[in-house]
């Protein structure tokens, strides 16, 4: 997902964007990530395009943070929105310098922040999935015998 157009005729404009040690150059949104979309941040009909072009726009204005500070596959979108996404580095293109260029893949959205409480402490949110699910394993388990 890279700029189609430019301000000036014959003029260079960096084609990626900086996300912590990331130099973005593409963003992939997958099925799922445009499912969960659609669910939790906005209703209705959406295509990849317009989600990408989104991201993209997001990128560009510093409005994706790392949701922990050591973390690499969860950001948060306006403080509010929790996304996971994988980085894959770009073969065939570098920057002026060098630099190996990444593929931003949005393997999916969590949800808002706002709406989903649960979302403010994603360690203790998981645990509590793992624990639960596990208990609804072993409750099964006891109904059959």
């Amino acid at each position: 997902m890279r700029d189609k157009r430019m301000e000036r005729f014959s003029t260079y404009e960096p084609f990626y964007v900086v996300l912590g040690d990331k130099r973005v150059a593409d963003i992939v949104i997958t099925s799922h990530a445009r499912i969960r979309y659609m669910d939790r941040v906005q209703d209705g009909e959406v295509d990849f395009n317009k989600i990408a072009a989104w991201m993209w726009e997001c990128l560009k204005q510093n409005r994706i943070t790392p949701y922990y500070r050591n973390e690499q596959d969860v950001y948060l979108i306006d403080e509010d929105i929790v996304v996971v996404a994988e980085f894959t580095k770009l073969e065939s293109e570098v920057d002026l310098i060098g630099n190996t260029l990444h593929k931003m893949i949005i393997v999916t959205y969590l949800g808002k922040m706002s709406e989903t409480i649960e979302l403010r402490d994603l360690k203790s949110y998981y645990s509590w999935l793992r624990h639960s699910r596990r208990m609804t394993l072993l409750k099964n388990t006891r109904k059959r015998k």
